[in-house]
């Protein structure tokens, strides 16, 4: 993870053509994929979402997987990168025998939410970046149409997402219809960062696009509401089938499903536990509920606004930059660069964005601070700028990016899995306690907080979907008394904790790839730590573990031990 990397590049091979040929299809076949990895592209267009689109992807994957199939590794890099592409490329196949796009509807992740999500990342700088996404609102009503068509495809073929996830969804796409939503409220503050004004022709497309994309949001809403809501399914749980299926997405890893639940409970306890033991160092004898009622009445821990919250963000991240370079990580040039960022929504989550490949973009920490929230409580969310910043995802998404001597672009801007990069980042908040960075009880506390939140998630995900007997043993998980359960696990405000369980009802497998993730980084430091004994470098295998970029975990596991 060092500059010298980039100095002595390496030789590319077949394999690596076919993962850039294939990260140019992608981006032809889905243009905001071209806006993400910063290569140029119709950056104004859509990909189709319509089924004939999602015909044409699985066509473009098998002609891929042909290729790899017949291509011979010739060194370490093309053996991991021929084995993470099929395994991506093959998962897909089965998600779309499955039919699963016929039924993507969830409350974070799906089109309803992907198709505006995009205008975060395109650039505002000049007067052509804004004629770009005034092109790019014109077409939001075809990219909503083909939604539409294949939701109802999967009316029709009865493949569809559970009630609640529509209902809920509708609620949020409602918004970005409003005349106060999102559309408006972006364009009308257009101007070019770079100073000046925008002609008045260019503004008035962009309120003309504006329109559009609020009429299409507003169409999509009568959809859910009118026609999926009806035909959707009663049921929250996807069953073992999908489940497994989607959770091999999230991991990159094939796991024993029933031995994570009842390690997700045991996780639990010892989360508990802890957070107890703590609670009395800072309140002697307090229980964790009256050491957190403690600190929120903590002034001290307080920030108010969003002004002083990104400056809090960035001063700490940038803190964390200074100290672990050279010390405990090789952190080049480039990646010592974060932005911690206000996000233009107010839904609620805090994410991290890549660079892109030449950096002009960089790292961003986004905070979507809901509506009505000005204050914020720094002992929770210190750990969460190292999640989020360095040596979190920052560190491991950015030196993805950097190390393009080494790696080809699909192994540096799209290769990866939830689990190892939520596992990292879960791996890291625990490192930086290792490191000393989380001496204050507060901290402490605020960082099992969220370890506590993401075991518990473990167990409510997997028991809802696998219809496990629940833990009070009155029948199986249902989403009721998984509401109950998180929010005996959880503290925060009752709005984040209804919006979390329905993100995990209907997002499967998702959360538990971060504690799994993390469990499955932590086993491979410990399995590697003892074959190597005495001569074990821990900043070693951080640079090793890291310079393979995003993989999925199996591929991360045979790598390092293969070592």
């Amino acid at each position: 993870m060092t500059d010298a990397i980039s100095s002595s590049p390496r030789q590319s091979t077949p394999i690596d053509a076919i993962a850039e040929k294939w990260v140019t299809t992608l981006a032809e076949l889905d243009p905001d994929i071209a806006n993400w990895v910063g290569i140029p592209g119709r950056l104004g267009e859509y990909g189709d979402y319509s089924p004939a689109g999602h015909e044409a992807m699985l066509e473009a994957e098998r002609a891929v997987t042909a290729q790899l199939e017949a291509a011979t590794p010739l060194d370490s890099v093309d053996k991991v990168t021929k084995s993470d592409l099929l395994a991506e490329l093959r998962l897909s196949g089965e998600s779309y025998a499955g039919k699963l796009h016929e039924r993507d509807v969830n409350v974070i992740a799906s089109p309803a939410q992907g198709i505006r999500e995009v205008f975060d990342l395109l650039p505002t700088a000049s007067e052509s970046d804004w004629s770009t996404i005034s092109e790019k609102l014109g077409n939001v009503p075809a990219a909503v149409a083909g939604y539409i068509a294949t939701l109802r495809k999967g009316i029709a073929d009865g493949v569809v997402p559970a009630r609640r996830q529509v209902i809920e969804t509708a609620t949020g796409v409602r918004r970005h219809a409003d005349p106060a939503g999102f559309f408006f409220e972006f364009t009308g503050n257009a101007a070019p960062e770079s100073g000046g004004v925008l002609p008045d022709s260019l503004r008035a497309d962009l309120a003309k696009g504006a329109e559009a994309s609020a009429a299409a949001y507003g169409q999509l809403a009568d959809f859910f509401e009118q026609e999926l809501a009806p035909a959707a399914s009663e049921e929250d749980a996807v069953g073992r089938e999908i489940y497994a299926l989607q959770s091999r997405r999230f991991l990159g890893a094939t796991i024993d499903l029933d031995e994570t639940y009842e390690w997700g409970i045991e996780e639990l306890a010892r989360m508990v536990e802890e957070q107890t033991r703590i609670a009395g160092q800072i309140v002697p004898g307090a229980s964790v509920e009256e050491a957190v009622a403690f600190l929120d009445a903590d002034h001290s821990h307080k920030l108010h606004g969003t002004e002083e919250l990104q400056r809090w963000m960035q001063q700490l991240a940038d803190q964390a930059v200074s100290e672990l370079s050279g010390t405990h990580f090789d952190i080049p040039d480039p990646v010592k660069t974060i932005e911690c960022m206000i996000a233009p929504t107010q839904e609620g989550g805090i994410y991290y964005t890549s660079p892109n490949d030449d950096f002009t973009r960089p790292g961003r920490m986004w905070w979507s601070v809901p509506e009505g929230v000005t204050e914020f409580d720094t002992w929770r969310e210190t750990t969460t700028v190292y999640h989020e910043g360095v040596p979190g995802h920052h560190l491991q998404l950015g030196q993805a990016v950097y190390n393009r001597a080494l790696l080809n672009t699909w192994r540096r801007s799209l290769a990866g899995t939830s689990g190892h990069a939520e596992g990292w980042a879960l791996y890291a908040e625990r490192l930086m306690e290792e490191l000393g960075y989380l001496e204050k009880p507060a901290d402490r506390l605020g960082m099992l907080d969220g370890q506590r939140m993401r075991a518990a998630r473990v167990v409510l995900d997997i028991g809802v979907h696998l219809g496990k007997p629940n833990l009070d043993g009155s029948g199986v998980w249902t989403a009721e008394n998984a509401l109950a359960f998180m929010r005996a696990n959880v503290n925060m405000n009752d709005q984040f904790i209804r919006f979390e369980v329905n993100r995990y009802l209907g997002w499967p497998g998702q959360a538990p790839s971060y504690k799994v993730g993390q469990r499955i980084w932590e086993q491979l430091r410990d399995e590697v730590k003892t074959r190597e004994g005495t001569a074990f470098d821990i900043k070693a295998f951080h640079k090793r573990a890291l310079d393979l970029g995003g993989v999925g975990l199996d591929t991360l596991r045979s790598s390092l031990l293969s070592a």
